[in-house]
């Protein structure tokens, strides 16, 4: 099939698909971005990655308009051999999938696909939509390929990761999956077949099984904690030379886009009966209430100032989305007399400098473990809430 560009990523210039279109031209492949997000399409047509993602802006001043392209205008959708799509299933009020949103984005685009195409699924999706869209698609007359091909990258390491791990397949036949392997195999060397369904699957339990980690983590820090414990010190005790105890992670914030969103998603396909994901996002939805609470039993919060330091929803990126630094803030907002917040890598103007929030508060509560906070130096007169034992070791907490 003759086609102007090997791949359009569709919802191109976000934190899934411009790391990978990116990694996909310098491979020597054509790529086109299809993006209605006017501020990315300005900033990535000037050659600026509106995000902060460790080595694409290399790729970008390499890639861009010679093998990698950004449009607004639906036609690329025909032009290209695959056309992958990021857009995933969101979920409504009473955390179910709004499947239908689903269907109404393939509707939107069904006039633009062309027979021979190969439709990659690319974002985490409710378990059995691939099929449901391969079925949809056929009965709409639309003779094309469809698998599901997860991302697993680490936000801010995707440049990285794209090269290093294994890209799981989820494929309806074998020519799909010859298919699907001889795209992705210019990036890793190593790919997995599955069902469309496992694959699913895969990418909702991968994700389900680290918010139930840090769960477990958070919910003995709040144990100990509220035993006047020490948590960190037990944490040092229990992982130190302790094979077995490798994988226990540190207390903090789990949060972002999607660990709770794919753990409620395999809920509503348990028919709510997935009662440890539960359990976990009460657990980790409840750190900042937590973490309220104590304060609240050792201070009189109505006369101190608070500093909230990183308000991202992980360490050394500067995305906000699902963030429990917000949720924190709207808490103390209630309960503190001022509320302080400081991020160094978003801009906001309702925020102050690191410097400013040292010298104005009484109370810093590191929210999100920054690299550039690491071997901060606070005055004395701050206490300093380290929940997740970051802080170098001189630094008063």
């Amino acid at each position: 099939m003759d086609m102007e560009y090997d791949v359009c990523i569709v919802g191109g210039l976000g934190h899934v698909g411009l790391p990978l279109g990116l990694c996909f031209a310098d491979a020597g492949l054509k790529v086109v971005a299809y993006e209605l997000n006017t501020d990315a399409i300005r900033d990535v047509s000037c050659g600026k990655v509106p995000f902060v993602e460790q080595g694409a802006q290399e790729l970008l001043q390499r890639v861009l308009n010679l093998k990698f392209f950004v449009s607004s205008d639906k036609e690329v959708i025909s032009k290209s051999k695959y056309v992958i799509v990021v857009i995933g299933t969101p979920m409504d009020e009473y955390l179910t999938p709004k499947y239908k949103l689903f269907i109404e984005f393939f509707d939107e685009i069904m006039p633009f696909l062309r027979n021979g195409q190969h439709v990659i699924l690319r974002s985490t999706v409710y378990p059995g939509t691939t099929e449901n869209m391969k079925n949809y698609l056929k009965k709409k007359g639309k003779n094309v390929k469809i698998t599901f091909c997860p991302e697993r990258i680490a936000e801010g390491k995707a440049i990285e990761e794209l090269h290093a791990l294994p890209q799981l397949i989820g494929a309806f036949d074998d020519a799909s999956f010859d298919d699907a392997r001889r795209l992705f195999s210019v990036l890793t060397c190593e790919t997995i077949r599955l069902s469309p369904m496992e694959s699913e699957l895969a990418k909702l339990f991968t994700n389900s099984w680290r918010y139930i980690m840090f769960s477990i983590a958070n919910q003995f820090y709040q144990l100990s904690t509220a035993q006047g414990i020490d948590f960190y010190k037990v944490y040092d005790a229990i992982t130190h030379h302790y094979p077995r105890a490798a994988a226990f992670p540190k207390a903090g914030f789990a949060a972002g886009p999607c660990l709770f969103k794919d753990t409620m998603q395999l809920s509503a396909f348990s028919n709510n009966h997935f009662f440890i994901g539960h359990a976990a996002m009460l657990i980790n939805e409840g750190m900042p209430n937590f973490i309220v609470a104590q304060l609240k039993s050792r201070y009189n919060l109505a006369a101190k100032t608070v500093g909230i330091l990183g308000m991202s929803f992980k360490a050394d990126i500067d995305d906000k989305r699902e963030s429990l630094s917000y949720k924190l803030k709207k808490l103390l907002h209630v309960e503190a007399e001022n509320v302080l917040c400081s991020d160094v890598y978003i801009k906001d103007p309702g925020f102050v400098s690191t410097d400013e929030m040292l010298a104005k508060s009484d109370i810093v509560i590191l929210s999100t473990p920054h690299k550039e906070y690491r071997s901060l130096v606070f005055p004395s007169k701050v206490d300093v809430i380290d929940i997740w034992n970051y802080l170098d070791p001189k630094t008063p907490s």
